[in-house]
């Protein structure tokens, strides 16, 4: 015991002692830290699968969604591309564009029955204003009138009431 007593008094051994109690508080500290971060480090791991996960998920619903959207949008310009060939068709078709002429025509004799004395300038301006009245008529109440009752006059009467207007017509 004697020996015992002699080793501690010595200076070395109770620094060896300090030393090694401070070392154990260390390395208990270092444990816990160690045991909190890998916690920590699964945790995160978890989140990390959960989030990829979700993102996956999520991609793949826009990618659905972006899909289904580009298949409306060809098939919508698609319809759109047959549409405007079938509505140059119409507009071509053959007869339409006669007819039109046709209508016009007709429309500028009936005007120069009523207004003989200058002929040249007179058919000119019934010319133009049939075309106007062929293009008032293009949508509306006369395009229907002129549909149910093809023989029938939809072009409104041109008044030749107006003296300056005769006037104007005899010296062209």
């Amino acid at each position: 015991m004697e020996i015992v007593m002699e080793i501690l008094k010595q200076p070395f051994t109770w620094g060896l002692v300090l030393g090694l109690f401070l070392m154990s508080m260390i390395w208990q500290s270092m444990r816990k830290d160690i045991s909190l971060l890998k916690d920590e480090k699964k945790r995160l791991s978890e989140d990390n699968k959960e989030l990829q996960t979700h993102l996956n998920t999520q991609l793949k619903i826009n990618a659905k969604g972006n899909e289904q959207l580009q298949g409306q949008l060809d098939d919508l310009r698609e319809q759109n591309e047959n549409l405007r060939a079938n509505a140059a068709v119409l507009k071509q078709k053959a007869g339409r564009a006669e007819l039109r002429q046709l209508h016009m025509m007709e429309s500028a004799v009936s005007t120069m029955r009523e207004q003989a004395p200058g002929f040249a300038p007179a058919w000119e301006k019934a010319m133009r204003d049939a075309e106007a009245a062929e293009e008032a008529a293009e949508g509306g109440l006369k395009k229907l009138m002129r549909r149910v009752l093809p023989g029938a006059k939809t072009t409104p009467a041109i008044e030749t009431s107006e003296p300056q207007a005769e006037q104007e017509d005899q010296q062209a």
